[in-house]
């Protein structure tokens, strides 16, 4: 299997369809074939999961190539294995089983810092073919391999891109008004920081802009928590795209908290680039 191919784990539940038709759509999308994965404790069990998979991706995708693999232990172990070699791994946000159940707060946490390639989790109930705008988390120009993806996914969906950007000031709460006058040094500084920020998504993707000038772009500033404003933008998006912003060696959650909250709650699917720090 020649990569970047698309792997997604199933494990029988219903989430797990959901992220078998994700799956599929997006392995359309790019022309690639696709790995359908089964981890369990006991391969003689993967059989009937396996069979109903290939027969539901036939009669939807009859042109799609498709394997089957099971594998005896980890999910978090081997998706982390699968990849190494795949461009997109999808799971399902929940589940009876550990696949693309990934119970919050454990295995998908777990998976997300550890996957080597793109790593797709299904949630909310949007339909495989949303025509809605591609959503991009961008905090700084170390969320160039997250950009390079949403860019690539809106062209590959003839969607629009949607830039959000917020920032917030480290002496001024974003839900309050600066406590400073019009005229004080303080004032002076949000405002410069403002100007500053504005010009972080347009510096950011100016290439990607040139790259790809068939894709429509809005790109947003707003001075605010990133995590609650990407959470609603996700209600009329397609699909978030966000770093991982993986944190070694700290106490809590081995991602930064924009990915993490979007994990837990977002509106869409969430794809979680492995690359940002």
């Amino acid at each position: 299997m020649t990569p970047p191919y698309v792997v997604v784990g199933v494990d029988g539940s219903l989430i797990s369809v959901r992220a078998l038709d994700w799956a599929a759509e997006e392995a359309v999308r790019r022309g690639v074939e696709l790995a359908v994965v089964y981890a369990v404790p006991d391969s003689d069990g993967a059989g009937p999961v396996l069979a109903s998979a290939v027969t539901r991706l036939g009669a939807r995708h009859p042109e799609l190539s498709v394997t089957t693999r099971d594998a005896v232990g980890s999910p978090v172990r081997t998706l982390v294995r699968e990849s190494e070699h795949a461009g997109l791994v999808v799971v399902g946000s929940r589940g009876m089983g550990e696949v693309a159940g990934l119970l919050f707060g454990s295995v998908s946490l777990r998976l997300a810092a550890h996957v080597h390639s793109p790593l797709l989790v299904v949630r909310g109930d949007h339909p495989c073919d949303d025509r809605r705008s591609v959503l991009l988390g961008l905090e700084d120009d170390s969320d160039e391999e997250a950009a390079v993806y949403a860019f690539r996914e809106a062209e590959r969906r003839n969607a629009p891109l949607c830039v959000l950007h917020s920032w917030t000031h480290r002496h001024v709460s974003p839900e309050l008004p600066p406590l400073v006058s019009a005229t004080s040094p303080g004032r002076d500084q949000l405002a410069r920081q403002g100007r500053d920020e504005d010009a972080v998504p347009r510096f950011a993707l100016a290439r990607l802009r040139e790259r790809h000038p068939g894709v429509e772009v809005e790109s947003r500033t707003i001075r605010t928590g990133p995590a609650q404003a990407l959470l609603e933008a996700t209600r009329e998006s397609a699909v978030v795209v966000v770093g991982a912003h993986r944190r070694a060696h700290v106490l809590g959650p081995p991602l930064g908290p924009v990915a993490h909250t979007l994990l837990h709650r977002s509106h869409c699917p969430v794809v979680v680039m492995p690359g940002a720090k």
